[in-house]
């Protein structure tokens, strides 16, 4: 055996290592918000979301409303249409830790029904544009202009 031959044996090694791993699938868990009033609800939703397809555990809280599927490629809106399914109403969960947020109680994000140190999850964009000065104003009384009002 020369060195070409050892060459292709080592290349036939590795290649066959290489397909024999397989890439780990990543743990993904989707939360739900669902109107549940008793165990009896609980229990039915824990049961529907458990068939969804990648679905490892499903943990159910009913104080918080909220169900949470953990799984390999679990996708959000598989689990929000098997949560549909059950004729209660349902979004997948909108809060998220006040510290989050740049403006947690801008409106739209302060919510009273919200878990504790929880604020409701809003785009950056919307900040709090009420008690902006106009522009206008501010040039109005300002001291460089000659037509300012000279009560000030």
């Amino acid at each position: 055996m020369g060195v070409e031959g050892t060459l292709e044996y080592l290349s036939n090694l590795l290649s066959r290592a290489r397909r024999g791993k397989k890439k780990r699938k990543q743990i993904q868990s989707v939360a739900v918000k669902i109107r549940m009033d008793c165990e009896g609800c609980a229990r039915k939703v824990k049961k529907v979301l458990s068939g969804v397809k990648g679905a490892k555990s499903v943990d159910v809280d009913l104080k918080q409303q909220k169900a949470t599927v953990t799984g390999y490629n679990v996708e959000a809106k598989k689990v929000l249409k098997a949560a549909q399914s059950t004729k209660k109403k349902c979004e997948l969960w909108p809060y998220v830790p006040y510290t989050l947020v740049a403006h947690p109680y801008v409106s739209g994000a302060y919510d009273k029904k919200a878990p504790p140190n929880m604020v409701r999850k809003v785009p950056d964009t919307a900040t709090n544009n009420d008690t902006a000065v106009d522009e206008s104003y501010t040039v109005m009384f300002s001291d460089d202009n000659p037509n300012a009002c000279s009560i000030m």
